[in-house]
């Protein structure tokens, strides 16, 4: 019996076949690892089209309903994580394709979080750049974290973790979501926000930890920034979607507030051309939120097993 095929997608850092003993799937599965981003469905068609398996890292890149109906090898989909926004489950379904998950921790998310929040408060990207090229000494002037209040949009797990953080830093947190309840947010060491506006117009930092749904799509719009304080910091590491990037770019020029930190972006790598690239006091990052070696080591040793176990029957981990 001829041995399947399968891609792993957007290995950017190369480091995918290191991660894992891929060796386990030898003579049953011959696996290529490609490392650069397919732009468009023609190129990734081009590429994977004869592939029965693929296995894709977080959202970098989507499959709608239209890349499965032009897939007719497909068979199998690994994800890293346990969900996927941009995976298209029901498409999936439709087209006999079983989608499994892997393991995934809320640790590095939560810990990128304050290394945005932080520089934000402290300049410390700039300040470096000053020290190695020679500019001015001490330019900016820090915001302090004691005593600030730290409002949080979503209380989940990673959400919980800054909150915790948070506290230890001798911040005043506060938390809110459309389910939210106040015994939760005790138990995380914050505060219940009787409301959005409620958390938007009294924090010094908001940090954004929801999962993107219909519900939380374009939740931080035009009018929640405006409700900011001028002084104030924002921070999304979660999904791009929840806060408008238009209106971003538009608080970040006209000076609604002090500054922004993302991880994440609407189209992602983020083209050379985006506003974003040069909004003043913004601070972006190429999604390295999930990614640490142990996180991928849980994602690609994962992805070995929930192969090995479609491979035998008994599908691993599935979504839909």
């Amino acid at each position: 019996m001829a041995a399947l095929r399968c891609a792993v997608l957007d290995d950017y850092q190369g480091v995918a076949r290191e991660l894992a003993d891929w060796e386990r799937l030898s003579g049953r599965v011959d696996v290529r690892f490609l490392d650069r981003h397919f732009a468009t469905h023609d190129d990734l068609v081009a590429e994977i089209g004869d592939c029965e398996i693929v296995v894709v890292m977080r959202e970098r890149t989507p499959f709608p309903a239209e890349l499965f109906a032009r897939l007719p090898q497909l068979r199998l989909i690994v994800t890293s994580g346990l969900r996927n926004a941009s995976l298209d489950l029901a498409a999936a379904a439709a087209h006999q394709v079983t989608v499994c998950g892997t393991p995934s921790r809320s640790e590095p998310p939560a810990e990128l979080t304050w290394a945005l929040l932080l520089d934000l408060a402290r300049g410390v990207v700039a300040e470096s750049e000053n020290l190695r090229t020679g500019g001015p000494w001490q330019h900016t002037l820090g915001a302090d974290l004691a005593g600030r209040r730290l409002g949080l949009l979503g209380l989940g797990k990673i959400g919980t973790r800054v909150a915790r953080v948070g506290t230890a830093f001798g911040m005043d947190v506060a938390a809110w979501s459309q389910n939210l309840e106040e015994e939760r947010a005790t138990a995380a060491g914050a505060t219940l926000a009787a409301s959005k506006e409620e958390l938007l117009e009294t924090s010094d930092f908001v940090s954004v930890h929801l999962v993107l749904g219909e519900r939380t799509r374009g939740l931080v719009g035009a009018a929640e920034l405006k409700r900011m304080r001028r002084t104030a910091y924002l921070v999304n590491t979660s999904r791009a979607a929840i806060v408008d990037q238009d209106a971003l770019v538009q608080a970040l020029r006209e000076g609604w507030i002090a500054g922004a930190g993302s991880d994440v972006f609407d189209t992602e790598p983020l083209p050379l051309d985006h506003p974003l690239r040069t909004a003043p006091n913004f601070l972006g990052l190429p999604h390295l939120g999930y990614v640490t070696r142990r996180n991928y080591e849980g994602y690609f040793r994962g992805a070995v097993e929930d192969i090995e176990a479609y491979l035998a029957g008994s599908p691993l981990r599935t979504l839909g």
